[in-house]
């Protein structure tokens, strides 16, 4: 199929790997949902000045290996590449031999800007520590002054660590402790209680889907009611299905993009609608970025004058996807942050 829409002159071929059956499986088939939705509306209208969007997407599992393999052996066929999940994942890309040869910018990642990758990547969402500033300022309308951390090492979290450590500092908040998250479960109770003992007000998760979900099965034996909150890359039903729904309550995530239920401004109003006509399926926060994603893809492409994405870098006013606005010169090209209530494992309420 790849080397049909290949040989078709008037195909833009953009390809992905992305995981659709591994541990974020949620995450990336809403995402990929959206971004069909806003190519298959797109190609119903004639397409792109009239070139057919052929989206070619590949299961990685979750395996930044293997999505860098894929990405590697799809980079020399595809026009442009869509990234994946994590921020492992976006390195072992760009890392990729074939990748690097090829050229590719890889847009969009599902992962926090890196300094060092940002020469061949654009990053459309905002980065953790937005997430972390915005979810701080909320909390400080509601008073809370002492804050614990739930904390998973892996490659990237011991800087936000540090960053978390800053802001509570900075904001003249009392750190209650800090829970190691890990795979033993008798020592992630003896962590959680010990943090649970200090009666924070709220807990902020630096942990992965997985973790926050093996947290707050151990947190909520000695705290019902204290808030945990998360940033926007948390997979929900995950979380849900290891610390149970009853365990979801009283947490909040940060959201990169508007209620994708509401119909407030045009690009959600958009997404509901072709979200229906294509999919026929439950709407998410997941699938209005995929959408949005799609949409400041193909915007960046009718902004090339060359095939590539650098003319779009260069552009320096913001570009209005329909009621949120994407700047291409920032960090990121959007700085939209939100925050919404999970209600009883179920659905976010923004």
């Amino acid at each position: 199929m790849l080397g049909q829409a290949v040989a078709a002159e008037k195909n833009i071929v953009i390809a992905q790997a992305i995981d659709l059956s591994g541990p974020n499986a949620a995450i990336g088939r809403d995402y990929v949902a959206g971004i069909t939705t806003y190519f298959d509306t797109v190609n119903m209208q004639g397409g792109l000045n009239g070139r057919h969007i052929q989206y070619v997407v590949q299961d990685d599992k979750g395996d930044p290996a293997l999505s860098a393999k894929i990405a590697g052996d799809l980079a020399d066929k595809a026009d442009f590449v869509l990234g994946g999940i994590g921020n492992d994942t976006a390195s072992a890309v760009l890392a990729n031999p074939n990748f690097k040869q090829s050229g590719q910018v890889l847009f969009a990642p599902l992962a926090s800007p890196n300094r060092d990758l940002h020469s061949r990547a654009v990053f459309w969402r905002p980065g953790q520590e937005q997430e972390i500033d915005y979810i701080f300022t909320w909390f400080d309308k509601l008073g809370i002054r002492n804050v614990g951390i739930a904390y998973q090492e892996n490659n990237i979290n011991p800087e936000l660590l540090k960053y978390v450590q800053q802001v509570i500092a900075k904001r003249g908040l009392r750190l209650a402790g800090i829970a190691k998250v890990g795979k033993n479960p008798i020592e992630n109770e003896k962590e959680a209680s010990q943090l649970a003992a200090n009666a924070p007000n709220m807990v902020i998760s630096l942990a992965d889907s997985i973790g926050t979900g093996l947290f707050l099965k151990q947190f909520r034996k000695h705290a019902e009611r204290t808030f945990v909150a998360g940033t926007s890359l948390i997979n929900l039903p995950t979380l849900t299905e290891i610390a149970g729904a009853k365990a979801t309550e009283w947490t909040v995530f940060s959201q990169v993009v508007p209620n994708p239920s509401a119909t407030t401004s045009l690009l959600q109003n958009e997404h509901l609608t072709m979200m229906k006509r294509f999919r026929d399926e439950d709407v998410s926060s997941m699938t209005l970025e995929g959408f949005a994603v799609a949409k400041s893809l193909l915007k960046a492409i009718a902004m090339s004058k060359n095939g590539t994405l650098q003319h779009f870098a260069a552009h320096k006013n913001n570009i209005d996807l329909g009621g949120l606005n994407i700047l291409p010169t920032s960090t990121t090209l959007s700085s939209y942050v939100d925050i919404a209530l999970l209600r009883k494992g179920r659905s976010l309420m923004f």
